[in-house]
């Protein structure tokens, strides 16, 4: 694995911001101890347990999956952590929006992948630079364990068209891939040891392979703005306001959980999830289970 990024006072220096903006990515970032990280994924998993038979609206896997911080308060403390926001700040700078936050995890032995693709193709935000996706690990991010694949330089592309190939292996809604050739040779392996985490741009083409090893991979992929960022779609969308101020409005400012799956919050969720599916479902071929209102719902996600 690569050496990690030396930060100064826990925050980026001068030459990996430049170097974030010429790749479209950076890593591997040390934010957490690994015996700090293994207690977050103890209690992720504890959760798991207690909460998997639970009577909620929807399945478990959705809740992990889109939105988490909306109702999982583990997930918005590793999210507004000041050694997460102060990485995060060298990119963005000190005004910074928490627009989502999803756990992926692949199981071991397992053939799912998430196709290549461009973040910002679904979210209504456009081209927009005023994003960035910190992709935290909470296990080994390794080839064998499907690890994320970056292709350098590729945020210096507009949008670019995607497929949607619904395909049952592929971990996004549409099993959505970008619509060029993306030869193994450009791909740059992230792996990342438990702790560690990456950077990256919503125009980076970027996906993954299969989970061939003995242990879970997993993932918290979390997705800050600038507040000048923009909805573009969607008729609301909503976030929490993580650092400095908003000075825009652009978006409507939520509140953190109080507890796992309050009352509250899974309202707030519902609400959420119906008003951002316009954008997230926006070009699709076919109706995604993601912006469906049963509980049946697949836990598949329109993000990477």
């Amino acid at each position: 694995m690569p050496e990690p990024i030396t930060l100064t006072q826990g925050r980026l220096d001068a030459q990996t911001v430049e170097t974030y903006w010429q790749d479209g990515f950076a890593f591997p970032i040390t934010v957490f101890s690994p015996t700090e990280t293994a207690q977050f994924r103890a209690e992720l998993e504890q959760i798991e347990e207690n909460w998997r038979q639970a009577d909620l609206p929807l399945p478990l896997n959705m809740y992990k999956r889109v939105n988490a911080h909306v109702v999982m308060p583990l997930v918005t403390r590793i999210a507004l952590d000041p050694r997460v926001l102060d990485v995060v700040e060298g990119v963005l700078g000190p005004d910074l929006l928490l627009w989502s936050a999803e756990l992926f995890i692949k199981e071991p032995h397992t053939t799912q992948v998430v196709g290549m693709h461009q973040d910002l193709t679904y979210w209504g935000m456009g081209e927009t630079p005023d994003q960035v996706t910190t992709w935290v690990a909470l296990s080994p991010a390794t080839v064998e364990s499907g690890c994320m694949d970056f292709v350098k330089g590729s945020h210096k592309n507009p949008i670019l068209p995607h497929n949607d190939t619904f395909s049952d292996n592929n971990l996004l809604s549409r099993g959505q891939e970008v619509a060029v050739e993306v030869a193994d040779k450009d791909k740059t392996h992230i792996e990342l040891q438990p702790g560690q985490m990456s950077l990256h741009h919503g125009l980076t083409i970027h996906g993954s392979g299969p989970n061939v090893s003995d242990d879970r991979r997993i993932g918290l992929a979390i997705r800050y703005l600038n507040p000048n960022a923009q909805q573009k779609v969607a008729d609301r969308d909503y976030a929490v306001l993580a650092r400095g101020k908003d000075r825009v409005g652009n978006f409507i400012h939520i509140p953190t959980p109080t507890g796992l799956f309050t009352a509250e919050a899974l309202d707030l969720y519902t609400r959420i999830r119906a008003d951002q599916a316009k954008a997230l479902a926006q070009g699709a071929t076919e109706g995604l289970h993601l912006y469906g209102t049963t509980a049946s719902n697949v836990p598949k996600t329109s993000r990477m």
